[in-house]
């Protein structure tokens, strides 16, 4: 090998090929393929939510176990979790800590709970329906694929009336009434 120049020799001072970094690159991309993340921007603010949880959650561990306050805001804090979708009813503030992820966030977007309520075939395909406005939850019909679902908003996710989608799926199943698509 040849002798490095100057500008080689600076630039390679503040690299280290012994001790590599290893970055979270792959990790993300994986995340962002699995639940058809459009943009990065939500994928780091996803990983920004679960960390400063993470950082709240080993804070109020840090207090004394008798503490009403802690007591008060580990309660405040895994209802809240749960009611949003992002941990389960038996989940302690440890679970918090080591279990509640990007993926987690990722599993509640409307997209990703209309592919689990078997409204379409793959995430892609329940984005693209999203966007074009064939998905409602409630009485409002959502376009960005990237809203995210309560357990309670859960139950009223349906088909826009007027959705063409819709209206293929009643045919299939011989549930098609004239009357109500006018």
């Amino acid at each position: 090998m040849r002798e490095l120049k100057y500008h080689e020799k600076k630039l390679l001072k503040k690299v280290d090929f012994f001790n590599w970094k290893s970055d979270a690159r792959h990790r993300e991309l994986s995340v962002l393929r699995r639940y058809h993340i459009q943009g990065r921007e939500d994928y780091h603010s996803y990983n920004k939510l679960a960390g400063s949880i993470r950082a709240l959650a080993h804070r109020v561990s840090l207090l004394p176990a008798q503490d009403p306050f802690r007591v008060r805001v580990e309660g405040q804090v895994l209802s809240k979790l749960y009611d949003m979708g992002l941990l389960n009813q038996a989940a302690k503030m440890s679970d918090v800590e080591n279990a509640l992820t990007v993926a987690a966030f990722c599993r509640r977007r409307l997209a990703v709970v209309c592919c689990r309520l078997r409204m379409a075939e793959n995430v892609k395909t329940a984005a693209k329906y999203i966007e074009q406005g064939h998905i409602r939850v409630g009485p409002e019909t959502i376009t960005d694929p990237a809203y995210m679902v309560t357990r309670q908003n859960e139950d009223f996710i349906t088909w826009v009336s007027t959705s063409k989608v819709k209206r293929t799926i009643m045919k299939y199943n011989d549930e098609l009434d004239d009357f109500d698509l006018l």
